[in-house]
């Protein structure tokens, strides 16, 4: 957690440590250790790897539009915890969140979209759907840390192997909110 927390520091001071992303690149063709496990929007502006200041295989990075965790993620984070030795576990929202945004429209508007589209919704609907009950100043914002705390939930209980090992005490779930516009990372 030190080292992520860390990285965003230097991330948001503009004193990165990790300026030769070859360097290592034998070691990494062995093996991977990543430090963490970040459950990421697929948001271009987002990139973990930058925003934590770490070099390539120091991260295991799960991405989705929403930042949120299905069974394929899940199967994902349970092969990083699993047979990687991955400690940590953060969800990461970021501000100005469009899948987040088209929730909203679509709860609260009727907004239909199309494609494949509203099972991204169906994906985002419990966190949002908490965020309106709260009814914030800023909803936009509140749903977004909402997702983050109903994914960290759904994480810290997911049957059969992460939830076992945060139980054991082998991995901790965390959650965080990137702000695009000041590169910060807050916890929450």
């Amino acid at each position: 957690m030190k080292r992520i927390v860390d990285g965003n520091a230097r991330y948001v001071a503009g004193n990165f440590d990790n300026k030769d992303f070859s360097a290592g690149r034998a070691a990494r063709a062995a093996a991977q250790y990543p430090i963490a496990a970040i459950v990421s929007c697929a948001d271009a502006r987002v990139a973990p790897e930058l925003v934590f200041d770490q070099a390539p295989g120091e991260l295991f990075v799960v991405r989705v539009a929403g930042n949120f965790v299905n069974d394929d993620g899940l199967a994902s984070l349970e092969y990083g915890v699993k047979f990687l030795g991955t400690p940590l576990v953060l969800v990461l929202g970021h501000s100005g969140c469009g899948a987040i945004d088209a929730t909203i429209k679509v709860l609260k508007d009727g907004t239909r979209l199309p494609g494949h589209l509203p099972t991204l919704i169906d994906a985002l609907k419990p966190g949002v759907e908490a965020a309106i009950a709260k009814k914030p100043q800023d909803l936009l914002a509140e749903a977004t840390a909402e997702n983050v705390r109903s994914n960290v939930r759904r994480l810290s209980t997911a049957k059969p192997i992460v939830g076992r090992m945060v139980a054991e005490g082998k991995v901790k779930i965390v959650g965080g909110i990137y702000d695009i516009g000041s590169g910060r990372v807050t916890m929450i």
